[in-house]
């Protein structure tokens, strides 16, 4: 039995479908109960449980073997490093004493020690945990998903497209379905007992330049980009609901990525999902 961990969301749900496409044993963990019935549908074992709830994770994590790890996102009106944190932990947590043979952390490129650098640092901490105990352990970090994207569709079908990052700068993106495809390589398999790190982007590099010209060529409209200085990243946030050591968080967690060094291309793992095939296939279903 396969464990998904996260199984609403981009990653978690795509994963999780793709293992029942290959007519594997699956539980997904919700947190609430609306979904159980397309899941079920689909023929996935549900089970819904508080991450928060270490003692009820553990008891899930025993029906399986292997288990695929994603800190979920915490609410951006609180205090998002603190409460990930806590997810974090109760997740490490569960593990002790759950039989399980191997499990797989998702996390991001960049990845770091540190404090209130959002992800990255929250992250970091969550592969050293996970680490640090006796399953072994597959690090996978993705890059910049596509999928934050698609929130400004709107803003592209009216005007520029706004973002913190230089509009030029190239930093390593991928598609949320071809870090599923990878994390689902890892959780098959055969099992060495070995702990890795995989990095994974998509097949090329791609900038927010890129980006609004990806939407141009869908929308049939010039797509132009606005980019904000650094001193009205925290206030932009606040404006998006963050509340203030989430902004100020993200901020930094952005601050980081620009001035900090991508991997090589040779280290990485390339998915074959362009920017150009994900923006097309966003704007197809969404509605008109």
């Amino acid at each position: 039995m396969f464990i998904i961990l996260g199984a609403t969301g981009h990653v978690g749900s795509a994963l999780a479908q793709s293992l029942l496409d290959r007519n594997l044993p699956v539980t997904a963990i919700l947190h609430d109960d609306r979904a159980t019935a397309d899941w079920e549908r689909r023929g996935a074992q549900v089970a819904v449980v508080d991450v928060r709830n270490s003692d009820a994770l553990r008891e899930v994590f025993r029906t399986g073997t292997r288990a695929f790890l994603l800190n979920p996102p915490a609410d951006v009106t609180s205090d998002t490093d603190r409460e990930e944190r806590a997810t974090a932990a109760s997740i490490i947590s569960a593990l002790e004493g759950s039989g399980l043979e191997k499990v797989v952390v998702e996390s991001t490129f960049g990845a770091q020690p540190g404090e209130a650098i959002g992800d990255l640092s929250v992250l970091y901490a969550f592969e050293q945990a996970a680490l640090a105990q006796r399953i072994p352990v597959t690090i996978q970090r993705g890059a910049y998903y596509f999928s934050n994207w698609d929130a400004q569709l709107e803003e592209a079908k009216e005007g520029p497209l706004t973002t913190m990052f230089p509009p030029d700068l190239k930093i390593p993106m991928v598609a949320p379905a071809d870090l599923n495809r990878a994390a689902a390589d890892r959780l098959v398999e055969p099992f060495n007992g070995d702990t890795d790190l995989h990095l994974v982007e998509g097949p090329d590099r791609y900038s927010v330049r890129d980006v609004a010209d990806a939407f141009s060529r869908v929308l049939g409209r010039r797509v132009e980009v606005r980019s904000l200085p650094p001193g009205e990243w925290v206030g932009a946030y606040r404006k998006l609901g963050f509340s203030e050591p989430a902004a100020k968080s993200y901020a930094a967690m952005t601050k980081a990525t620009v001035d900090g060094e991508f991997p090589a291309l040779e280290e990485t793992e390339r998915g074959a999902t362009s920017l150009q095939t994900y923006v097309e296939e966003l704007v197809t279903r969404s509605p008109a």
